[in-house]
């Protein structure tokens, strides 16, 4: 989204088209922005590895009888994408490396359609690695020697986030804080685990939630659950029996739109390891407390690289399922505003506001100066 609103910017006459995968939760996101002029949806296949379960994956029933199922499904996305742009005819692909990428990049060769790749993780996604030796560029969001592509066709840019993000000083801290309802003198931590939501996570906030909110009375929590968790996740704190005040403070959704009004007020922010996510917090400066998946190499790689230079303090799941160890790791941010200064200044040491605005400005030139982009999601 944010690509597309600078290419707007630089291109007013440009058509963005967004193909998204068929089945996607979140598809209404892109269908009902400004900046895109139609979206189609079409069938993709994923690949289902677990860092965490090494071999044993392979001898997982369910798991293999997924994968067979998706790659008949990448195969008929393949062939919904060849007839789909070759309608389309658009003149560049940008590809944000999700499973989707696969066939609409494929089909984007076969028609003779360049495409830019990008990768907002520290390490490739599967898709863009599958989709690469045909890529007409890379655009990477670190320094280009730590990822696998041609020196000569791979380009740093950083990660691109929506122009809402911004530097918080204190007096946008304070009108973010009026405009969510939050007085000066109580305290935030907002709770965000991807669009889709993240069950580890909400879990795991749930069960240090009543020590929170007895240690710090003033303290509010505003959690974004996901679509689909949003009221497991509301039963969870109504089933701890907070009381009538304390309860109120515990703010449940399942998506919110302008959220960087709520991480913005927020005095701590508990996030996963995604790479677009940690970008739009770093513009903004604050202090994070990162749980990465696990189950995601590129989420538990990226924050070791922000916790090794001091930007963020990490837990792993392991370690938040241990009795009170997520609370009070978070009292101990929530208690001492020195240390959540210093994490929110080093975290925005790694910002690249300019992101959206070199990723748009080497779509154009891929297409050759033309006005039509069509955008792969």
């Amino acid at each position: 989204m944010a690509v597309a609103h600078e290419l707007k910017k630089q291109r007013p006459d440009a058509e963005i088209i967004y193909i998204g995968q068929r089945g996607d939760k979140l598809l209404d996101i892109p269908a009902n922005d400004p900046s895109i002029d139609a979206t189609y949806d079409v069938w993709a296949g994923k690949l289902r590895r677990y860092a965490d379960e090494n071999w044993r994956q392979w001898l997982n029933v369910r798991t293999q009888s997924l994968n067979i199922r998706d790659a008949s499904r990448l195969a008929r996305g393949v062939g919904q994408s060849y007839l789909l742009l070759k309608k389309l005819k658009p003149d560049v692909i940008f590809t944000r490396g999700g499973f989707v990428s696969v066939p609409v990049a494929i089909a984007g060769y076969l028609n003779h359609i360049p495409y830019i790749t990008h990768d907002s993780d520290s390490v490739p996604s599967l898709a863009n690695r599958l989709i690469a030796p045909r890529a007409a560029k890379h655009a990477v969001a670190l320094p280009i020697e730590l990822y696998p592509y041609p020196r000569s066709k791979t380009i740093e840019v950083g990660v691109p986030v929506s122009d809402k993000y911004i530097p918080v000083t204190d007096e946008l801290r304070a009108k973010y804080r009026r405009q969510i309802g939050i007085a000066d003198d109580e305290q935030l931590v907002f709770v965000t685990g991807g669009g889709n939501g993240a069950r580890a996570l909400n879990q795991a906030m749930v069960a240090n939630a009543q020590y929170l909110l007895k240690t710090f009375p003033k303290l509010h929590i505003i959690h974004i659950a996901g679509r689909m968790l949003e009221d497991e996740t509301n039963a969870g704190y109504t089933a701890l029996a907070l009381g009538k005040e304390a309860r109120r403070r515990v703010h449940v959704h399942g998506y919110i739109n302008g959220m960087a009004a709520y991480s913005g007020a927020a005095d701590v922010v508990i996030t996963r390891g995604g790479a677009t996510t940690l970008a739009e917090f770093a513009i903004q400066g604050v202090a994070c407390l990162i749980v990465p998946s696990k189950q995601l190499g590129w989420n538990v790689k990226n924050a070791q690289i922000l916790t090794k230079e001091g930007a963020a303090l990490v837990l792993t799941e392991e370690q938040t399922e241990q009795p009170e160890r997520l609370g009070r790791a978070l009292g101990e941010l929530l208690a001492n505003d020195t240390k959540r200064k210093t994490l929110g200044r080093k975290m925005a040491a790694y910002a690249h506001p300019e992101a959206a605005t070199e990723l748009a400005e080497l779509i154009v030139k891929v297409a050759g100066g033309k006005a039509h982009a069509r955008s792969k999601g």
